[in-house]
């Protein structure tokens, strides 16, 4: 059975992670696992409880693992592009509500990315029903949160800046370097 690599795309709303993971995807021929706090929050609503946010979590890691077998079944890549991830849960957790579920923290210690591209928040930001951080150094300080979270992990990442165009050339030249290095992961 083929090994298959993890890259994760997270940062702050409005970063540009979705349009990212639709065009690593189309770019290497793979599938790309979408943000299941997207589909839960258009559904249910905003007004969300510290225990919506479990819901969350453990129907993301359910969707993960869904898209992880798709790609092994389909036998074209090897690799994975996941919009968000546990250590998102977390910083969401903890930055609201000031705690942690330990559902999140235990699967933190037992999820295997490969790699993560961090979005910074240099793109302009984009309302939508679902964002709630409009301003600018909100949005820093999360992207702060997340920058030194990896910082202080065993974990390969790359930042992620510029345009959606300088941002696309970014993340191939980073999955490139990834996938060309002898110490993958």
């Amino acid at each position: 059975m083929q090994e298959i690599k993890k890259i994760v795309i997270m940062g702050p709303e409005s970063t540009g992670k979705s349009t990212l993971c639709r065009q690593l995807a189309a770019h290497y021929n793979t599938l790309w696992c979408p943000e299941y706090a997207r589909e839960y929050l258009l559904t249910n609503g905003t007004n969300y409880t510290f225990d919506d946010l479990l819901t969350i979590a453990k129907r993301q890691v359910a969707l993960e693992e869904m898209y992880h077998k798709k790609v092994i079944e389909s036998e074209t890549s090897n690799l994975l592009f996941v919009d968000t991830d546990m250590y998102v849960m977390k910083v969401w957790c903890e930055f609201v509500f000031g705690k942690c579920h330990p559902f999140i923290i235990d699967r933190i210690a037992k999820q295997q990315t490969d790699l993560y591209l961090l979005c910074n928040v240099d793109l302009p930001w984009v309302k939508d029903e679902l964002r709630e951080y409009p301003d600018l150094q909100t949005r820093e300080e999360l992207f702060h949160i997340y920058h030194n979270l990896l910082t202080n992990q065993p974990v390969l990442f790359e930042i992620i800046s510029g345009t959606n165009d300088e941002r696309f050339q970014a993340a191939i030249t980073a999955v490139d370097t990834f996938i060309a290095s002898p110490k993958k992961g």
